[in-house]
């Protein structure tokens, strides 16, 4: 089982990814993109998609024509994992 990020180990992963945020009222953490078009958002979509399915750890998100919301927490951990933390830095070296 995953373990959830506390404490000193939390503040130092939290610190290594820049433009996510906490979500009010759960421990995940959010972040939007915003596109040219649809076309470039899908193609960023499939791309984390194929990321996320090799780290077997999906993120929920919403598009809507060019933009991409993004939430990540780890639902067996109950909360925030190094495995939110390893995946939003994938996605954002794909963005």
């Amino acid at each position: 089982m995953t373990e959830k990020l506390a404490g000193r180990a939390r503040s130092k992963a939290l610190a290594s990814i820049k433009g996510w945020k906490k979500v009010r009222g759960r421990d995940a953490i959010q972040k939007s993109f915003k596109f040219a078009d649809f076309n470039e958002a899908w193609g960023f979509m499939t791309r984390v998609a194929m990321a996320a399915e090799k780290a077997d750890h999906h993120p929920e998100w919403f598009n809507v024509y060019n933009k991409v919301e993004i939430v990540l927490s780890t639902h067996d951990a109950g909360g925030l994992s190094e495995k939110d933390v390893a995946l939003a830095k994938v996605i954002d070296s794909i963005a």
